[in-house]
């Protein structure tokens, strides 16, 4: 039986309300975990109880996802939004300094929270998700990742929820995760990801944080101008980092890995046989991970 945490619904001041599953005494330093796509802050559902054992934890499921507010314009996405979520949560909590976890989308918040507020996130957890330099830097010189980024360019595509619509969300979470994700696990999650999906607005406030973002993902024969800052100096990581990554990522191709020291200097890499989804694909060596580096 899949493990249910209970939530709060959080009324922030950034204009969204947020369902956020808390855990662990307030007294204790406090976690924040950041879920991805298609997901929900039952991406931790293994870490939570173990987390909470020695933090005070906080997962909530982000904006366009589950049931939490899911404004309707691609604007509402913006990364500077999504950084304002987080540092109102915690606000609300009260909690000045805290350690961020992030995976997949959750981890492009957190990279960007820890570059451009070190004031708050005292230590940062990255699982699967890309430095920003790397990645768009991947994407102009790493015909892999190029390829294998095509999808986002689906996903910004307006007909797609026209697409779902007409095959039924339970035929596009049949393809949804095929090579990417353990199949069997998969199946004892199916219920909550339809049910999350099926939500008014859900497929349209997933997609929107691909629309709204400025990562650049050119055609495989389309030669774009190259960003100026691509090859300029780029600002190291101010605090400790744990990097977890689950090496058989067919979405993010080992080249997110290269450079990464220059960019992290104290960093922890730990490489997990796994693939993208490793908070539940294999537990045990995150779990491991996160508490000897904790």
């Amino acid at each position: 039986m899949a493990t249910r945490f209970p939530q709060q619904r959080i009324t922030l001041p950034t204009g969204v309300e947020l369902d956020v599953a808390v855990a662990g005494d307030p007294g204790h330093p406090a976690i924040i975990l950041l879920h991805g796509f298609p997901e929900s802050h039952r991406t931790w559902r293994h870490q939570i109880p173990e987390l909470a054992k020695t933090h005070f934890v906080i997962a909530p499921d982000q904006r366009g996802f589950a049931r939490s507010s899911k404004p309707a314009a691609v604007s509402d996405y913006a990364p500077a939004k999504l950084l304002a979520d987080l540092l109102a949560l915690a606000d609300h909590f009260g909690i000045d300094r805290f350690t961020l976890v992030g995976h997949d989308w959750g981890g492009a918040v957190a990279w960007m929270a820890a570059l451009n507020r070190p004031d708050r996130v005292e230590r940062l957890i990255i699982i699967n998700a890309p430095h920003p330099l790397i990645f768009q830097r991947t994407m102009f010189d790493d015909p892999d990742q190029r390829a294998a980024s095509q999808y986002i360019r689906a996903f910004r595509n307006p007909d797609l929820e026209g697409h779902i619509a007409e095959i039924g969300v339970e035929a596009y979470f049949a393809k949804t995760f095929v090579g990417h994700a353990d199949q069997a696990k998969l199946a004892l999650e199916r219920p909550f990801y339809l049910d999350q999906w099926a939500q008014p607005g859900a497929l349209t406030g997933m997609y929107n944080w691909y629309r709204a973002s400025p990562i650049i993902v050119p055609a495989m024969d389309e030669e774009p101008p190259r960003p100026a800052f691509l090859d300029k100096p780029f600002a190291p990581l101010a605090m400790p980092a744990l990097i977890i990554w689950g090496m058989a990522d067919t979405a993010l191709k080992p080249s997110q890995l290269v450079g990464l020291t220059e960019l992290v200097p104290q960093m922890t890499l730990v490489k997990v046989d796994a693939g993208h989804f490793v908070p539940w694909e294999a537990p045990d060596a995150v779990n491991t991970a996160m508490r000897a580096w904790l």
